[in-house]
Protein backbone atom coordinates (compact mmCIF):
# COMPACT_ATOMS: atom_id res chain seq x y z
CA UNK A 1 0.00 0.00 0.00
CA UNK A 2 1.40 3.63 -0.83
CA UNK A 3 2.22 5.58 2.11
CA UNK A 4 0.13 8.04 0.65
CA UNK A 5 -2.96 6.06 0.91
CA UNK A 6 -5.76 8.08 3.85
CA UNK A 7 -5.97 4.41 5.05
CA UNK A 8 -2.59 3.18 5.65
CA UNK A 9 -2.18 0.19 7.91
CA UNK A 10 -2.42 2.22 11.35
CA UNK A 11 -0.23 -0.91 12.93
CA UNK A 12 2.64 0.13 10.91
CA UNK A 13 3.20 3.53 12.33
CA UNK A 14 3.27 1.79 16.35
CA UNK A 15 5.86 -0.31 15.00
CA UNK A 16 9.06 1.34 16.48
CA UNK A 17 11.05 0.27 13.29
CA UNK A 18 9.07 1.77 10.55
CA UNK A 19 9.88 5.44 9.26
CA UNK A 20 7.17 7.25 6.95
CA UNK A 21 8.42 7.66 3.38
CA UNK A 22 7.18 10.78 1.77
CA UNK A 23 6.87 10.93 -2.18
CA UNK A 24 8.77 13.97 -2.64
CA UNK A 25 11.74 12.17 -0.62
CA UNK A 26 11.66 9.46 -3.15
CA UNK A 27 14.92 8.99 -5.47
CA UNK A 28 14.37 9.81 -8.94
CA UNK A 29 13.94 6.37 -10.81
CA UNK A 30 11.17 5.64 -7.72
CA UNK A 31 9.19 8.64 -8.33
CA UNK A 32 8.74 8.62 -11.65
CA UNK A 33 7.48 5.21 -11.63
CA UNK A 34 3.98 6.95 -9.99
CA UNK A 35 4.23 9.55 -12.64
CA UNK A 36 3.16 10.50 -15.91
CA UNK A 37 5.52 12.41 -18.26
CA UNK A 38 4.39 15.05 -21.07
CA UNK A 39 6.45 17.31 -23.43
CA UNK A 40 4.85 20.49 -25.31
CA UNK A 41 6.53 23.44 -26.84
CA UNK A 42 7.44 26.04 -24.85
CA UNK A 43 5.89 29.68 -25.15
CA UNK A 44 7.88 32.67 -25.01
CA UNK A 45 11.19 33.59 -23.06
CA UNK A 46 14.75 33.05 -23.71
CA UNK A 47 16.02 30.54 -26.00
CA UNK A 48 15.55 32.18 -29.21
CA UNK A 49 14.08 30.52 -32.34
CA UNK A 50 15.47 26.80 -31.67
CA UNK A 51 12.44 27.00 -28.36
CA UNK A 52 9.74 27.95 -30.66
CA UNK A 53 10.45 24.83 -32.97
CA UNK A 54 11.27 21.80 -30.56
CA UNK A 55 9.35 20.24 -27.20
CA UNK A 56 11.12 21.76 -24.86
CA UNK A 57 8.39 22.30 -22.12
CA UNK A 58 8.18 19.31 -19.75
CA UNK A 59 5.48 18.28 -17.25
CA UNK A 60 5.63 15.53 -14.59
CA UNK A 61 2.45 14.45 -13.18
CA UNK A 62 2.32 12.79 -9.71
CA UNK A 63 -0.88 9.97 -10.13
CA UNK A 64 -1.69 9.07 -6.86
CA UNK A 65 -1.90 12.48 -5.88
CA UNK A 66 -2.52 14.18 -9.06
CA UNK A 67 0.10 17.12 -8.53
CA UNK A 68 1.52 18.50 -11.84
CA UNK A 69 4.61 21.05 -11.88
CA UNK A 70 5.60 22.32 -15.48
CA UNK A 71 8.92 24.05 -16.25
CA UNK A 72 9.67 25.32 -19.82
CA UNK A 73 12.08 28.28 -19.38
CA UNK A 74 15.31 26.13 -20.43
CA UNK A 75 16.58 25.68 -23.38
CA UNK A 76 16.83 21.85 -23.42
CA UNK A 77 13.97 19.15 -22.48
CA UNK A 78 16.57 17.22 -19.66
CA UNK A 79 17.10 20.37 -18.01
CA UNK A 80 13.51 21.44 -17.90
CA UNK A 81 12.60 18.18 -16.85
CA UNK A 82 14.78 18.67 -13.59
CA UNK A 83 13.45 21.50 -12.79
CA UNK A 84 9.71 20.29 -13.18
CA UNK A 85 11.04 17.53 -10.35
CA UNK A 86 12.30 19.78 -7.96
CA UNK A 87 8.99 21.89 -8.39
CA UNK A 88 6.60 18.78 -7.93
CA UNK A 89 8.86 17.84 -5.19
CA UNK A 90 8.44 21.14 -3.69
CA UNK A 91 4.30 20.98 -4.39
CA UNK A 92 4.64 17.23 -2.57
CA UNK A 93 5.68 18.69 0.15
CA UNK A 94 2.93 20.76 0.26
CA UNK A 95 0.11 18.99 -0.54
CA UNK A 96 0.53 15.55 0.29
CA UNK A 97 0.63 14.71 4.14
CA UNK A 98 1.79 10.92 5.17
CA UNK A 99 1.46 9.43 8.86
CA UNK A 100 3.81 10.00 11.24
CA UNK A 101 4.65 7.46 13.58
CA UNK A 102 3.90 7.33 17.63
CA UNK A 103 7.55 7.30 19.43
CA UNK A 104 10.62 8.81 18.40
CA UNK A 105 10.29 10.40 14.87
CA UNK A 106 13.03 12.11 12.32
CA UNK A 107 14.37 10.44 9.32
CA UNK A 108 18.03 10.10 9.63
CA UNK A 109 18.15 13.20 7.08
CA UNK A 110 16.43 15.70 8.98
CA UNK A 111 18.89 14.66 12.41
CA UNK A 112 21.78 14.78 10.13
CA UNK A 113 20.36 18.58 9.55
CA UNK A 114 19.61 19.79 13.46
CA UNK A 115 22.62 20.51 15.29
CA UNK A 116 21.93 22.33 18.79
CA UNK A 117 17.94 22.84 17.46
CA UNK A 118 19.07 24.78 14.34
CA UNK A 119 17.82 23.50 11.45
CA UNK A 120 21.01 23.67 8.32
CA UNK A 121 19.43 23.01 4.98
CA UNK A 122 19.03 26.01 2.05
CA UNK A 123 15.96 26.00 0.44
CA UNK A 124 17.91 25.62 -2.72
CA UNK A 125 19.77 22.21 -1.44
CA UNK A 126 18.26 19.19 -3.14
CA UNK A 127 17.55 17.73 0.46
CA UNK A 128 14.75 20.48 0.96
CA UNK A 129 11.67 19.34 -0.22
CA UNK A 130 12.33 16.16 1.60
CA UNK A 131 13.24 18.44 4.93
CA UNK A 132 9.78 20.39 4.11
CA UNK A 133 7.57 17.26 3.60
CA UNK A 134 9.04 15.99 6.93
CA UNK A 135 8.47 19.39 9.18
CA UNK A 136 5.06 19.57 7.35
CA UNK A 137 3.89 15.92 7.77
CA UNK A 138 5.20 16.31 12.14
CA UNK A 139 3.39 19.79 11.99
CA UNK A 140 -0.21 18.30 11.04
CA UNK A 141 0.27 15.39 13.31
CA UNK A 142 1.04 17.90 16.39
CA UNK A 143 -2.61 19.46 14.54
CA UNK A 144 -0.65 22.76 13.59
CA UNK A 145 1.05 23.15 16.93
CA UNK A 146 4.57 24.06 15.26
CA UNK A 147 6.37 24.28 18.74
CA UNK A 148 5.26 20.87 19.23
CA UNK A 149 6.39 19.84 16.11
CA UNK A 150 9.65 21.72 16.73
CA UNK A 151 9.99 19.29 19.98
CA UNK A 152 9.35 16.32 17.96
CA UNK A 153 12.05 17.27 15.72
CA UNK A 154 14.37 18.07 18.05
CA UNK A 155 14.76 21.35 16.80
CA UNK A 156 13.69 24.87 18.05
CA UNK A 157 10.12 26.45 16.93
CA UNK A 158 11.70 29.53 15.38
CA UNK A 159 13.92 27.33 13.06
CA UNK A 160 11.10 24.64 12.14
CA UNK A 161 9.22 28.05 11.26
CA UNK A 162 12.02 29.32 9.06
CA UNK A 163 12.72 26.09 7.45
CA UNK A 164 8.73 26.72 6.29
CA UNK A 165 8.96 30.38 5.70
CA UNK A 166 11.54 29.92 3.09
CA UNK A 167 8.83 28.47 0.53
CA UNK A 168 6.33 30.92 0.60
CA UNK A 169 3.60 28.37 -0.81
CA UNK A 170 4.88 26.17 2.18
CA UNK A 171 4.09 28.95 4.77
CA UNK A 172 0.59 30.31 3.10
CA UNK A 173 -0.75 26.06 2.98
CA UNK A 174 0.68 26.40 7.11
CA UNK A 175 -1.00 29.50 7.50
CA UNK A 176 -4.34 27.99 5.61
CA UNK A 177 -4.53 25.00 8.07
CA UNK A 178 -4.08 27.28 11.36
CA UNK A 179 -6.60 29.83 10.63
CA UNK A 180 -9.30 26.81 9.36
CA UNK A 181 -8.43 25.88 13.02
CA UNK A 182 -8.58 28.93 14.96
CA UNK A 183 -4.62 29.87 15.45
CA UNK A 184 -3.17 32.82 14.15
CA UNK A 185 -0.94 33.09 11.45
CA UNK A 186 2.76 32.75 11.82
CA UNK A 187 5.26 35.55 10.03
Amino acid sequence: MHPTDPHHDHAKRTDPNWRWTHPSCLDVPELLKHCEIGTGRATGGPGGQHRNKVETQVFVRYKPADVEARADERRSQSENKSVALRRLRLLLAIHVRTPVPVGEIGSGLFRSRVRNGRIACSPEHDDYPAMLAEALDVIAAARWDVAKAALRLGSTTSQLIKLVRDHPAALRYLNEQRRARGEHELK
